[in-house]
């Protein structure tokens, strides 16, 4: 039978091991390499504390505080960590999930893998040229590929199309 202090103590075991993850960089999959490879420092020294946060942490920011919800221009999305395009503006859409949403990637731009943290089974895409932590990918997204690369703001920078003439 579960008393009050097994029931606080096995919380507080949560929660710490909650935060604790939140200060270790995260797990890399095995032969993992990519190709702009920084140091801890260098990371931190280039990037907002937010962003290195949820680029080499794999934090969250929170929902519907990301400019780039609203962002309506054509134009890229942009690592954040290594300016590489990941996600065009055409498959861009309001998923009413707080972050913003992609129906696809550009192609060989992010790369995935298995996430089971937090007692969920879910597809985790990084940049695959820096290892940036984006968001999540799920299937639940609109037609033509069923998909929503749930994207944190803070992972991307916005480059309008260049207006012609």
């Amino acid at each position: 039978m579960i008393n009050r202090r097994v029931f606080l103590m096995a919380g507080s075991a949560f929660a710490a091991a909650i935060a604790f993850r939140g200060l270790t960089p995260p797990a890399r999959a095995a032969g993992e390499s990519f190709e702009i490879v920084k140091s801890d420092e260098e990371w931190r020294a280039t990037l907002t504390d937010d962003q290195y946060r949820i680029l080499r942490h794999e934090d969250t920011e929170r929902p519907f505080t990301s400019a780039l919800n609203h962002e309506k221009r054509k134009g890229i999305f942009q690592c954040a960590g290594c300016a590489l395009p990941l996600y065009s503006s055409e498959a861009k859409y309001d998923s009413g999930t707080g972050w913003p949403s992609f129906w696809q990637s550009l192609p060989g731009a992010v790369a995935t893998r298995e996430d089971t943290s937090l007692f969920m089974n879910r597809t985790e895409c990084h940049c695959r040229r820096c290892g940036g932590h984006l968001g999540h990918i799920f299937d639940d997204g609109p037609p033509p590929t069923g998909k929503r690369h749930c994207i944190n703001g803070l992972a991307l920078a916005f480059v309008p199309a260049a207006k012609s003439s």
